[in-house]
């Protein structure tokens, strides 16, 4: 009884003390999980492209953890997770110098790829003037979302999100503002 007794007990402090640990030692601890790696790149970006960084972040986190070389299995390539096509668009209508030719590598270039994400992101912002309905559109393509829009299955100010049908997009949405709202608690 007096050995279960202390190991009992042994087991109550140390989850009080790893409980004061995660409230003493919280906002580091989330840092750790939601980085600003890359922020020379990203700051560039955000500037030029009027995006806001935490966004930006909130975008790698979900799309590719910060992993440069992910490519998913729907084809989407590097850290910000762009599909061949897409990148090719982006990068002609927006004088963005990159080989065609050689897109797959093109896209695992960190700087390349977070140019890219970051003015397509921009891009699906001004197009439809708000985050939620961006991010819909910037997961699940521009013609479904125009399409759930056309037939009122979401709203086009992003007011009811809830509603988006594909489950996929719809937690894709709701893990990035979440992030987006972490990155802005962490970071300002």
């Amino acid at each position: 009884m007096k050995k279960s007794k202390k190991i009992l007990i042994g087991i109550i402090i140390f989850i009080l003390i790893m409980i004061l640990i995660l409230v003493l030692f919280k906002d580091n601890i989330l840092k750790m999980i939601y980085p600003k790696t890359y922020s020379e790149i990203i700051s560039t970006y955000s500037e030029e492209y009027n995006v806001e960084e935490n966004l930006i972040y909130a975008v790698i986190k979900a799309e590719s953890n910060f992993e440069s070389e992910a490519v998913s299995n729907k084809s989407a390539i590097g850290i910000m997770q762009i599909v061949e096509d897409t990148a090719i668009d982006v990068a002609k209508k927006n004088n963005i110098d990159i080989d065609t030719e050689n897109i797959k590598k093109e896209l695992l270039d960190i700087d390349n790829n977070i140019n890219i994400g970051t003015k397509y992101l921009s891009t699906l912002l001004n197009q439809y003037g708000n985050i939620e309905v961006a991010l819909a559109a910037y997961n699940a393509g521009i013609g479904t979302v125009n399409n759930w829009i056309e037939k009122q299955i979401i709203k086009a100010d992003g007011s009811d999100i809830e509603n988006i049908p594909y489950k996929e997009t719809n937690n894709y949405v709701r893990k990035i503002l979440r992030d987006y709202d972490i990155y802005n608690y962490l970071y300002g």
